[in-house]
């Protein structure tokens, strides 16, 4: 799955940061494609048991960290830990079947 991530338009450069929760059923290749975001500002992803992320090319994956976590099994469950966890959750979507998902960061 490829995991499209840009700033919102009002945006220019996106340099705060980030931590993505990116949950499977299935272990998966999670393929990062990134536009506009500030090098060097820490952005986390933890993953499913047996997922990885690939990055892209460049200096990105220098200032990212990736963590296996084993996650609650349902979504609401999984929704209340992140919110326990990091105080807020501001976006959740849940696919069933995707190749690309684009993901619009900002204020």
């Amino acid at each position: 799955v490829t995991l499209h991530l840009n700033p919102i338009s009002s945006v220019h450069i996106h340099q705060k940061p980030l931590v993505f929760l990116l949950n499977s059923p299935l272990p998966l290749v999670w393929k990062l494609k990134t536009e506009r975001l500030a090098p060097g500002i820490r952005r986390v992803f933890f993953v499913s048991l047996g997922s990885i992320v690939q990055f892209e090319k460049g200096n990105f994956s220098l200032s990212a960290e990736t963590e296996e976590k084993l996650f609650p099994e349902k979504n609401e469950h999984l929704l209340q830990w992140a919110q326990k966890e990091y105080g807020a959750v501001t976006s959740f979507t849940e696919l069933k079947i995707s190749r690309n998902i684009y993901i619009k960061v900002g204020e």
